[in-house]
């Protein structure tokens, strides 16, 4: 009997998990909906505090490096030590979070709210990346891609959630949302008892060595300055998408006088279509080469980059929705191609990645913030129109199979 349940656990993660897959995707869902109350509350928070532009740049930036910067040291840790409750551990510090957000009254408060929701994110994302890729069958960027897409599914719906309850009711509403971290923390706790199978049977181990084995004949300069160049274009895409998620909503309050739901479901819009995105890129670089697939998504989302500033508020919705899907499918096709440069190390470089992509866009947020105080929130879309041509780096990436 023994033997038989072990032989059916390897043949199970040789093949696509789709169960365990969707399963971790809705756990990424949930854990990205919550984050994105955050963002979609600022204009609630900015009238109900007396808030700057800056101290909602500043409350970003808390948020994305307390979710950044311990991602790569979880995800390091958990390459040697993987635990499957990590978890269920990463939605209870959101659950925490998202309660104290609730009862916070004044801006240091919610400060370290937001930071305590922010410390769940860099929890969850390393060693759900893992489970991911175990349950891939070899289908990587697809796996990728049902994972990435589950966050930004959530990222979309968050804010269409909280400008139905919380924008009309305030604050204390957030507590309703206390109830889809419990939700998580239960799909997540039996995400983790797979894992923890799977484990213990020895499967982690020898896909790593399976990986180990199949890792790309380059030099450590080449892999590096590689990594490097992977690290700009998350730059460009994150800095860009700061100016998006934090202020898009101010932008069309400010240029076309629309309401504050009217702006939430515009930025639904986006976020929609920055989902629809994700789930095309994995599959597509899995299809056609990951290299292709990045230069298409943040050199080709330029040309509409360029020309939003200039539009209606109708051609602005529109390019917002074509931008969102350009630029959304880098990110699954970036995080594979970088743990085939690095085979063995998926919880670091998943840490790196996406550590580094949220400190991005708190930075990002924080800096478009203090610059709109000086300027106008229409100025910082000017300026950050010009980001996706940095998408010609990605020319001096060495070429490397797509699978």
């Amino acid at each position: 009997m023994k033997t038989a349940v072990s032989s059916s656990q390897t043949s199970i993660v040789q093949s696509t998990v789709y169960s365990i897959l969707f399963a971790i995707s809705f756990g990424h869902m949930i854990n990205d909906l919550l984050q994105a109350v955050v963002p979609s509350i600022y204009p609630m928070l900015k009238t109900d505090f007396r808030l700057t532009f800056t101290q909602v740049g500043l409350i970003t930036l808390v948020f994305q490096l307390s979710a950044s910067i311990l991602q790569p040291f979880v995800g390091n840790y958990t390459d040697r030590r993987p635990n499957p409750m990590s978890l269920a551990i990463g939605m209870g510090f959101t659950l925490i979070g998202l309660l104290s957000l609730s009862f916070a009254n004044s801006f240091m408060f919610i400060l370290l709210s937001v930071a305590l929701i922010g410390i769940g994110s860099s929890v969850f994302h390393p060693e759900a990346s893992r489970v991911a890729q175990m349950a891939s069958g070899g289908k990587k960027g697809l796996a990728q891609s049902i994972f990435q897409v589950g966050g930004n599914a959530g990222s979309a719906i968050g804010p269409l959630l909280a400008a139905l309850i919380i924008v009309p009711h305030g604050q204390r509403h957030i507590q309703w949302f206390c109830l889809i971290a419990l939700l998580g923390i239960i799909v997540l706790s039996v995400v983790g008892r797979w894992y923890k199978v799977n484990l213990e049977k020895g499967i982690a181990r020898k896909k790593v060595q399976k990986d180990s084995s199949e890792a790309p004949a380059l030099s450590k300069n080449t892999v590096i300055g590689s990594i490097v160049i992977l690290l700009v274009l998350i730059f460009s895409k994150y800095f860009y998408m700061a100016s998006m998620t934090s202020y898009f909503t101010f932008y069309l309050i400010e240029k076309f006088g629309v309401t504050v739901p009217q702006s939430q479901f515009y930025l639904f819009a986006f976020l929609a279509a920055v989902a629809v995105g994700t789930i095309l890129g994995g599959p597509l670089g899995d299809r056609y080469g990951r290299k292709l697939i990045i230069w298409v998504s943040i050199l080709g989302a330029a040309p509409f980059t360029l020309l939003l500033p200039y539009m209606g508020l109708t051609m602005t919705v529109v390019l917002a929705i074509i931008i969102g899907i350009i630029i959304s499918s880098a990110f699954s096709a970036i995080l594979v191609y970088a743990t085939d440069l690095v085979p063995g190390k998926v919880g670091m470089i998943a840490g790196l990645f996406f550590g580094f992509a949220f400190g991005m866009g708190g930075i990002g947020s924080a800096l478009l913030g203090w610059l709109a105080d000086r300027t106008s929130i229409e100025y910082i879309f000017h300026v950050c129109s010009y980001l996706p041509l940095i998408g010609i780096v990605t020319g001096f990436l060495p070429n490397i199979k797509g699978r």
